[in-house]
């Protein structure tokens, strides 16, 4: 490699390089206050649902949901400002969902199984039930499973898909 060919590899470089630094500069900008703004929406949808008084469980879930959602927007569109071609990559985030999807089909159901639990609510954290031949209380309801607390304190971890198709005795009653 001569000198001549250093020259003319740095000169295409500092071409590039004045070409893309204001994208480039443009999208950090944008992604920095993406970021802000999208947990600053984040906050305040957390507090518009506990106003409503939405049930904990769904308050956390939802947040995390509009995060996500949000970040993936904001990415595909600091990408689309750099230069890169988005429908290939909304492509290749379909194709890589289905895959997943078909690979997770029992963490999908019970993920299927939290959010009919949030949705209907044929208990809450706090209710004495029977679940599946466990008896205890409901501690917690996560997206993918629910925890009981049951005799001797001890934590009872029941996987929501197939806590939905089964049998819930629910002793405490509802209001």
């Amino acid at each position: 490699m001569t000198m001549e060919n250093i020259g003319t590899y740095a000169d295409a470089f500092l071409k590039m390089l004045v070409e893309f630094a204001p994208k480039v500069g443009a999208a950090l900008v944008v992604l920095i206050i993406g970021l802000w703004l999208i947990k600053r929406v984040v906050t305040l949808a957390g507090v518009a649902f506990e106003r409503r008084k939405f049930d904990r469980s769904l308050i956390s879930f939802l947040r995390s949901i509009i995060s996500i959602g949000l970040k993936i927007l904001l990415i595909i569109t600091v990408a689309g400002m750099v230069g890169i071609q988005t429908t290939s990559v909304i492509a290749l985030l379909g194709a890589a969902s289905l895959a997943v999807g078909l690979a997770l089909q029992g963490s999908l159901s019970n993920f299927a199984g939290g959010v009919l639990l949030l949705i209907f609510k044929p208990f809450k954290v706090g209710d004495s039930v029977e679940i599946m031949g466990q008896k205890g209380i409901v501690s917690e309801i996560q997206i993918f499973h629910t925890i009981l607390k049951g005799e001797d304190n001890r934590a009872i971890i029941i996987p929501n898909g197939p806590l939905l198709n089964g049998v819930i005795v629910n002793v405490s009653g509802r209001e």
